[in-house]
């Protein structure tokens, strides 16, 4: 099954930031039984039967927290909530624009 996240989260990427593997070494593994994408060995994303989330600077997070469909991420429904990461609503992930630039802010906070 992490491989199905896997690919779900690369072809994201993919698809709205090309270049990052190019840029960064971008690798997956698994997570709690989810898929982590981890740049320049830091994680930022994470794919799994909850969605997909990012890792975001607290502004950030705010906002979206504020959005409707956006939660914070949770590998289990009863789990530790990861109050750094943020589940994306569809729409999010089907704006190619929008998408790339939160995995921009993603990349920079964890980079930073």
């Amino acid at each position: 099954m992490t491989e199905e996240f896997a690919a779900r989260l690369s072809g994201l990427l993919e698809r709205s930031r090309p270049t990052l593997g190019r840029q960064h070494r971008l690798t997956f593994g698994s997570v709690f039984g989810a898929s982590g994408a981890y740049v320049d060995g830091h994680i930022f994303a994470s794919s799994g039967g909850f969605g997909v989330a990012l890792k975001l600077p607290p502004p950030t997070r705010t906002a979206l927290l504020g959005e409707d469909g956006a939660v914070p991420l949770r590998y289990f429904p009863k789990g530790h909530i990861k109050r750094e990461s943020v589940v994306l609503p569809t729409r999010i992930l089907e704006d190619r624009e929008r998408f790339g630039e939160l995995v921009d802010a993603s990349v920079a906070y964890v980079l930073g």
